[in-house]
């Protein structure tokens, strides 16, 4: 089992050697500290993996630096959880295996209909939509989620 922190929120400046003396000053013990940086521009991506040796020591780091301030923002520590599979597996539909809310993870139709941005919604942005023509819901879906707007 992996015992692996996910540390968020972190300045664009904050390095490997950076987290390494928080965790020493601490007395943490860790195994490896990963700064995740973006592959083209080398700069960080905000956020790092701390791999500990067991659940106690994961622990303690969650404790220490969960919501801790650095500069003007509060971090975030927390278990990290396993990457997501970015493609499926053969013999697997496109639907199946797929969490609620996760992105399909097969190709992108782009020649699909796309439906018209919103506008910023809330009582404050009402849109005047008088000299606009209406169209109507396509769908049962459609229908509903017209009349919840």
């Amino acid at each position: 089992m992996s015992f692996t922190v996910f540390l968020g929120n972190l300045p664009v400046w904050v390095t490997k050697d950076d987290i390494k003396s928080w965790l020493t000053a601490e007395n943490l013990a860790y195994d490896d500290v990963k700064v995740i940086r973006n592959p083209e521009t080398q700069e960080s991506k905000g956020f790092a993996f701390i791999d500990t040796p067991n659940s106690e020591e994961m622990n303690l780091i969650i404790r220490r630096f969960d919501r801790a301030p650095l500069e003007d923002r509060l971090l975030r520590a927390n278990q990290a959880q396993p990457p997501r599979s970015r493609t499926s597996s053969p013999g697997q539909s496109q639907s199946q295996g797929q969490g609620q809310g996760q992105a399909p993870s097969g190709p992108v139709n782009r020649n699909a209909a796309i439906a018209p941005r919103r506008e910023r919604g809330g009582k404050k942005h009402k849109r005047n939509n008088a000299a606009a023509p209406q169209q109507g819901p396509h769908s049962a879906f459609a229908e509903e989620l017209a009349k919840a707007l």
